[in-house]
């Protein structure tokens, strides 16, 4: 399985929020960098145009006013497209990224996140006329507003963020949902691993990120020709998000 990752990600002077913590990318990569099963991609900037897709110019603008946040934020954004040519070749594939994206619209961002990594990566793909279908979970703590955004109006992306009051049911929400879903042309997760039982979503335990990653893997094998790739959004409790992104990632895998 692939991960795509940049050193320049380890930096945290591009902003002063949660994302930005320092320590929180290395919080993930001193376990995922061990991990024998994984390989480490680096990822290239995405161009405007592709930003283009999901973005105004004058939202670009205003983004580009802050060099070093402009930066990191195109890093981000080539990382999740990055992983969305590797899942759509049907290889496994994960962006370990910020800043990340599933607050920001059109025109406008919120909750430390700048550019639409999701949305840009599969606006892209159907531009080019590789896949006219999708499937997104976004099991982050809060609702992907932006990224809903960004693909209205698309009617063959369908866009699950679960609500349950514990861990069963938000797992069943899951399974229910997908089962209904007979065939897509790719399936992807928006990660937010601030869903953790110890972190703000107060929910998931780190068994339920393996179990959510392999029941994305194998709705793709099922359903999307074991095409399927993942990128980070939250996830704030720096003690145990290594091992919460290992787990999601070895049942993803």
């Amino acid at each position: 399985m692939k991960i795509l990752f940049h050193e320049k990600f380890y930096e945290s002077d591009y902003a002063n929020n949660g994302a930005a913590d320092p320590g929180r990318m290395k919080a993930i990569m001193d376990v995922v960098s061990k991990d024998n099963d994984f390989e480490i991609i680096r990822p290239c900037p995405a161009d405007e145009d592709a930003v283009l897709l999901a973005h105004t110019p004058h939202y670009i603008d205003t983004v580009r006013a802050n060099p070093k946040l402009c930066d990191m934020a195109l890093l981000a954004t080539g990382a999740a497209i990055m992983a969305s040519d590797i899942g759509i070749g049907g290889e496994p594939a994960f962006a370990c990224l910020r800043p990340p994206g599933h607050h920001a619209y059109r025109e406008s961002s919120w909750g430390y996140c700048v550019f639409s990594n999701m949305g840009i990566a599969l606006l892209r793909l159907r531009q080019q006329q590789r896949i006219k279908s999708a499937f997104i979970l976004d099991f982050d703590a809060h609702t992907g507003d932006g990224t809903k955004a960004v693909l209205s109006g698309w009617t063959d992306c369908h866009i699950l963020n679960p609500y349950a009051d514990d861990r069963e049911a938000y797992i069943e929400i899951i399974r229910n949902f997908i089962h209904d879903i007979p065939t897509v042309d790719i399936v992807c997760v928006c990660a937010g691993f601030d869903s953790y039982e110890k972190d703000v979503g107060r929910k998931l335990s780190t068994s339920d990120f393996y179990l959510i990653g392999d029941m994305m893997k194998r709705f793709a094998r099922r359903a999307a020709k074991n095409r399927r790739f993942a990128i980070l959004e939250g996830g704030y409790y720096q003690p145990d998000l290594g091992k919460n992104v290992l787990a999601f990632c070895h049942g993803f895998m």
